[in-house]
């Protein structure tokens, strides 16, 4: 492909050979320590950074023909400005590879030293954007060949959650996309999943979250960051997730949360909850691996609820007239620049 037109100004597009060294490296350089081989007949200097997101997408990007394909998956979320998609799996394991949507073009090969993949699965020109250069295939079909070659629903719906953060996608346009799938590697899964994925989570902790709420828990789907109020229209907090009928709050507690500061802010605005007859279970970064003790601490949660007095309970998520929804895609979307700078200044911290 032709990245002469490579808009980010970060990145490195790759280049052929030149016997003359003017376009590119000599064959002998190429074979030098100032060069690195980014695919068949491509190189870029060594001190590039071969991990960063953007440049993976470029270097793979390079290896597609003229006129067809484009990236996908992850690395087409991550060109997109998806935040969340690095090439890091949810949960951890290895940085996974780049995956070029071919169709049916079988001259481009896989190149896994490289970490680049190819996909042949049915293509139409209408799947295919450029964006600042690089052909990739639009956030729907990305996010569900992200889905749909998950480890399982459960990550298939936190990638979907993950590409609602950032806007690209909302719930309502993969579940249509992905209607259109019938036989599809992998669709089952993705159906599966959209249930569960959230237009509102702020981190994959956050998704997973939701999950071991209404799946292992069994208590009702939470609503996700949505504002609480208090009697007179103060503000009280936006908790992580909220049964808004029982009153109950969840928070999930990453490293960050665990800087004197921070957990000495999170303290008091749990009492402010508290004081406000809703309550709290907390999970905590040790809880990834074994949701056991959350789902305690969650049932218990729900237990004190219960018995919470109507006249103690004086919080509400009715907001006050002035204030501006921000809890899903629609309603992101609808926000002037000025408004998204203002409102969604937390998602960019």
């Amino acid at each position: 492909m032709d990245l002469s037109d490579v808009s980010r100004p970060t990145v490195t597009v790759p280049v052929r050979r030149d016997p003359k060294g003017r376009t590119g490296p000599t064959p002998k350089a190429a074979r030098g320590p100032g060069w690195r081989r980014t695919g068949r007949g491509f190189y870029v200097p060594s001190d590039v950074d071969p991990d960063d997101r953007d440049q993976r997408v470029v270097e793979a990007a390079a290896m597609l023909p003229d006129d067809w394909g484009g990236v996908t998956g992850w690395a087409g979320l991550s060109w997109l400005q998806g935040r969340w998609f690095d090439g890091s799996p949810w949960g951890g394991g290895p940085t996974r590879p780049v995956v070029l949507a071919v169709g049916g073009n079988r001259a481009i090969r896989p190149q896994p030293e490289c970490r680049v993949e190819t996909s042949e699965e049915r293509l139409w020109d209408t799947d295919i954007l450029l964006v600042d250069g690089v052909r990739v295939t639009h956030a729907a079909r990305s996010v569900c060949f992200e889905m749909r070659y998950a480890r399982d629903w459960r990550l298939a719906a936190v990638s979907l959650g993950m590409a609602c953060f950032n806007d690209l996608v909302s719930i309502d346009e993969v579940s249509a996309y992905a209607a259109g799938l019938n036989g599809w590697t992998g669709i089952p899964q993705c159906r599966k999943a959209i249930p569960f994925a959230r237009e509102n989570v702020w981190s994959p902790q956050e998704a997973m979250m939701v999950i071991h709420w209404s799946v292992d828990a069994g208590f009702p789907p939470p609503l996700c960051n949505v504002p609480v109020f208090g009697p007179d229209g103060t503000l009280l907090g936006v908790p992580d997730l909220l049964d808004p009928v029982v009153g109950v709050a969840g928070e999930y507690n990453g490293a960050l949360h665990l800087v004197d500061s921070r957990r000495a802010r999170d303290l008091v605005r749990e009492d402010l909850f508290r004081s406000h007859g809703l309550e709290c279970a907390t999970m905590d970064t040790v809880d990834l691996a074994d949701p056991t003790d959350f789902l305690r601490r969650l049932a218990a949660a729900y237990d004190r609820a219960v018995h919470i007095a109507p006249e103690r309970r004086r919080w509400t998520i009715e907001p006050p007239p002035w204030w501006v929804d921000t809890t899903t895609v629609a309603a992101r979307r609808a926000l002037s620049d000025q408004q998204r700078a203002q409102l969604l200044a937390h998602r960019v911290a």
